[in-house]
């Protein structure tokens, strides 16, 4: 019998669900929720419930279902890969670009926390901090950020990658982003890569600057209608600009080369006009017509000399009106050749110089905005330091309520502590007198110890036909043993009541006054049993004796 494994029917249910979509929609996306909030995420799905359908499963149903879908759907499994973090998959018929951007536009800076992974390098750049000196450099030290002290505040000297694309962000980077107001986090929905058509849009590719993408298709089609002009591609977009060029070239080369043509004999009488008058100017023809005059005038005779005089009157004042209207002429010809200069130059110059006003008020306004940014932000760095400096303050207050209060504490722990150290030594004072006490005691057990044995001594000593006799040996040592006895009795009393004494003053505790009460019983049992033996040697030493007496050996 075969055997099949058992799959539950709610996941055969999301297989079937994702596999409907893939087959449904043409665009299907991989997206990355992680560390995105439950709340922004629902917002998020609530805008774009008419555009997209989200499906949010365990990673082994989604590749599962990509799997089923890869004969009808041509690289689908390609998507797999791109399942990063806690995935879920997307589906529209909106474009991807279209997709991407809305994406894009509803995510939100958040600051980075530690072990989440940086989403591109973040780079801390060159510049001042609202911090003061201190340690918050070696801070930035470790955190791979060289900086140093400029005007009383700590600055950045360079600029400083501080966590690589697809890396963990460590601790203390973390920390130091944080306090620098750097959130290099976005969240929200992370669209990883779009499957269309067989091929898959990863993110680099959909994340499109649209600035930078209108200025360089601006800047292509300008370089493109000048190649075309250039290299004689006529299209319907450069034709006119085409015409144009070929008419200026052509009036150029007529003028320079003296082609007489209808279009521009005009300027050609104007260019030889123009040419005479310099001629006669840098030849000073006027100068020699006057001197041809004055020799006709010597060489006719005298009766003439008014009628010449007034001839050479006439001619001068011919000549001046020429000169006039040379000079007019002359004039006319400089304003025509301004007028008749090329449309297209002028056209240029007017839209140079209406480019140059509108550069010129683009950079007023930027200066403006520069200015006003900096006035913000010196503000804000003003606003920053002293909220710095009051926290700093408070830190401060803090730390000495703090200090002053171990230091209080510590005293009290101090006296405390000098407290015990002197009732330890008056206990060990006490205890001291105390075993000086006992010591005495035993002294004294010793010297009965030491008597009796003496009368031992003696007894055996008389018995060997020594004196003294046996009687006074007994009635002395009798007396002496009652003697003894009843002393280490009153020592003993004054040892108990030394320690009542103790314990009622405190300087014995619980545990102390328990070790020695066992030890005091332990020592009068001792002591009993001592004087059991010693009574029990001097009725021994008795009995031998009233023997020794009924023997005749000792004399009464």
């Amino acid at each position: 019998m075969e055997y099949k494994p058992h799959i539950a029917e709610y996941k055969r249910g999301i297989v079937k669900q994702i596999v409907d979509l893939i087959n449904q929609y043409p665009i299907m996306g991989a997206v990355n929720m992680e560390n995105l909030p439950a709340q922004q995420l629902q917002i998020m799905r609530a805008k774009l419930r008419d555009k997209i359908v989200m499906v949010m499963t365990k990673r082994r149903l989604m590749k599962i279902a990509i799997e089923q879908c890869k004969e009808k759907k041509r690289g689908i499994e390609k998507i797999e890969e791109h399942l990063k973090g806690m995935p879920a998959l997307i589906f529209t018929k909106e474009n991807p670009f279209a997709l991407f951007k809305n994406l894009k536009k509803s995510k939100s800076k958040a600051p980075a926390k530690a072990g989440q992974i940086a989403p591109r390098d973040i780079v801390v750049t060159a510049g001042p901090t609202p911090f003061a000196p201190g340690p918050i450099i070696g801070e930035l030290a470790q955190a791979g950020i060289k900086s140093g002290v400029e005007g009383g505040k700590v600055a950045i000297r360079e600029d400083s990658v501080v966590a690589i694309e697809g890396e963990k962000i460590k601790p203390k980077v973390a920390e130091i982003l944080t306090r620098l107001n750097i959130k290099p986090m976005e969240v929200g929905l992370d669209l990883v890569a779009t499957y269309e058509d067989g091929v898959i849009y990863t993110k680099k590719i959909l994340d499109i600057d649209e600035d930078k993408f209108m200025h360089d298709l601006q800047k292509a089609a300008s370089s493109a209608i000048n190649l075309s002009v250039f290299a004689g591609y006529a299209t319907k977009g450069n034709i006119k600009i085409m015409i144009g060029k070929a008419f200026n070239d052509a009036k150029a080369i007529g003028l320079e080369r003296n082609i007489i043509d209808e279009g521009i004999i005009e300027e050609l009488l104007g260019k030889a006009e123009r040419s005479m008058l310099s001629l006669k100017n840098s030849a000073n023809i006027q100068v020699q017509e006057r001197a041809v005059v004055r020799e006709i005038k010597k060489e006719e005779p005298k009766e003439e000399t008014v009628d010449i005089e007034k001839k050479e009157e006439g001619a001068l004042e011919k000549e001046k009106e020429i000169i006039k209207e040379e000079q007019k002429i002359e004039k006319e010809a400089k304003q025509k050749e301004k007028k008749e200069a090329p449309v297209e130059k002028e056209v240029e110059e007017a839209v140079k110089e209406e480019e140059e006003k509108e550069l010129e008020k683009e950079r007023i306004e930027e200066e403006k905005e520069i200015e006003e940014l900096e006035k913000r932000k010196s503000e804000e760095a003003k606003k920053k330091a002293e909220e710095e400096r009051k926290r700093q303050e408070e830190l401060k207050r803090i730390e000495e309520e703090r200090k002053r209060k171990e230091a209080e504490e510590l005293k009290r722990r101090g006296e405390e502590q000098e407290k015990r150290k002197a009732e330890e030594l008056k206990r060990i004072e006490e205890g001291q007198k105390e075993k000086e006490e006992i010591q005495k005691l035993e002294e004294t057990k010793n010297e009965t110890e030491k008597k009796v044995s003496e009368m031992v001594g003696r007894v055996r000593m008389h018995v060997g036909g020594k004196e003294p006799t046996a009687e006074m040996l007994v009635e002395e040592t009798r007396a002496e043993g009652k003697k003894e006895i009843q002393k280490p009795a009153m020592r003993e009393k004054t040892a108990s009541e030394l320690l009542g004494a103790l314990q009622k003053k405190g300087t014995l505790r619980g545990e102390a006054a328990t070790t020695i009460k066992p030890l005091e019983e332990k020592k009068k049992e001792t002591d009993e049993e001592k004087w059991k033996k010693k009574e029990k040697e001097l009725k021994e030493a008795e009995d031998l004796a009233q023997e020794l007496v009924r023997k005749g050996t000792l004399r009464r």
